[in-house]
């Protein structure tokens, strides 16, 4: 078990000791993170594919990414593995220490074990139902459960999966488009409440530091969406569970050139004006992690985005995300050698400047 979190000296001193220019790196809430981060999201449940990510998470690393993110359910479990195996080889290599990396993972989902031999619901039904953790009417939209009981759970096992004593940062995931189809918005927010004070205990007790939600609808559509959630509201939530300290402090959902709501959709009311929700959330102090920043690949197509500063098709995804007022991260899943070195490549120039992208958005909104 590895102990120990992100620090303010850490992250600071692996920003100092990766050469990096100072631009590509980000403060918040006394962290200084790279902006871009490692995503472990697709990929076979195999061994092989274990063997990539842990490889590829490892080469992040080395190449100056200090931000990495995966979940329980990514991969079966085993996309949690091998990122605790990258950090305790590099622990053990002398390469890196826990307090310079800063690493975030998803609970809501109920999931299976790829490395259990077992039928996808038998698992569940053993491992959940007949154990008293999973109760009738507990699963939403047959895959979501954000129970106290099942959160607390799972967030043990990702503990146990990523061999850690700390996680950085714990969301949960999709909670709003895996809830809301089954249960009322103030059943929801109730519900949300509970997590939250599970999630506030948790941090007492020293197994995570922050709390989020990562999301795929809900920050980004019109107010009269049955899925809309206001980040105010939220954060206003998490002061009558946490106080002023409390731990909700970052939020992620989809953002790239062709997901532009987050940028773009004004949807968000924040003294008494309506703002996207990267502008509200700069506003309150929410950092915010992206997630497609190639849309699986498929805005690497020839012509699918503009072209711009002469850089081939990833890096111009990569740089138009990460320099949008209000983004922390994006989060570029990489299994490949060769596609951690050329996704890299962005961390060898500088974000754009407010002036260069916001003359950018213009021309390719005219």
């Amino acid at each position: 078990m590895i102990l120990g979190f992100a620090t303010s000296d850490g992250t600071k001193r692996f920003f100092k000791n990766s050469g990096i220019n100072s631009l590509n790196f980000k403060q918040i809430h006394n962290l200084t993170l790279s902006n871009v981060g490692v995503g472990t999201y697709l990929g076979e449940a195999d061994e092989k594919t274990d063997e990539l990510v842990k490889n590829a998470v490892k080469q992040s690393i080395l190449s100056g990414i200090n931000v990495i993110d995966t979940a329980i359910n990514y991969r079966a479990q085993k996309a949690e593995r091998s990122v605790g195996r990258a950090i305790s080889e590099l622990i053990n290599e002398g390469k890196l220490s826990r307090d310079q990396i800063f690493i975030s993972t998803k609970n809501g989902y109920i999931t299976n074990d790829a490395d259990v031999k077992q039928e996808f619901w038998e698992y569940i039904k053993s491992e959940y139902t007949q154990k008293g953790v999973i109760k009738e009417g507990d699963v939403t939209s047959g895959y979501h459960c954000m129970t106290v009981a099942y959160l607390d759970d799972q967030l043990e096992r990702s503990l146990r999966n990523l061999g850690l004593d700390c996680i950085d940062l714990m969301y949960l995931h999709n909670a709003v488009e895996g809830q809301i189809k089954d249960i009322s918005k103030e059943k929801f927010l109730e519900n949300l409440k509970s997590v939250f004070e599970l999630y506030e205990q948790k941090r007492k007790e020293g197994k995570i530091k922050f709390y989020g939600m990562a999301t795929w609808e809900c920050f980004r559509v019109s107010s009269d969406n049955p899925q809309y959630l206001s980040l105010q509201d939220t954060i206003e939530l998490a002061k009558k569970v946490g106080g002023e300290n409390h731990g909700f402090r970052f939020i992620q959902l989809p953002f790239n050139m062709y997901y532009d709501q987050a940028l773009l959709a004004k949807n968000q009311i924040l003294d008494g004006k309506l703002v996207s929700v990267l502008a509200a959330a700069s506003k309150l102090n929410i950092g915010v992690f992206t997630s497609v920043p190639l849309m699986q690949g498929r805005l690497l197509a020839p012509g699918a985005m503009p072209e711009f500063n002469e850089l081939k098709p990833s890096l111009r995804a990569l740089q138009f995300i990460r320099s949008s007022p209000g983004v922390l991260a994006p989060l570029v899943g990489q299994k490949s050698s060769e596609h951690v070195s050329e996704n890299l490549e962005i961390m060898k120039i500088p974000p754009m400047d407010e002036d260069e992208f916001l003359a950018l958005v213009k021309k390719l909104t005219l």
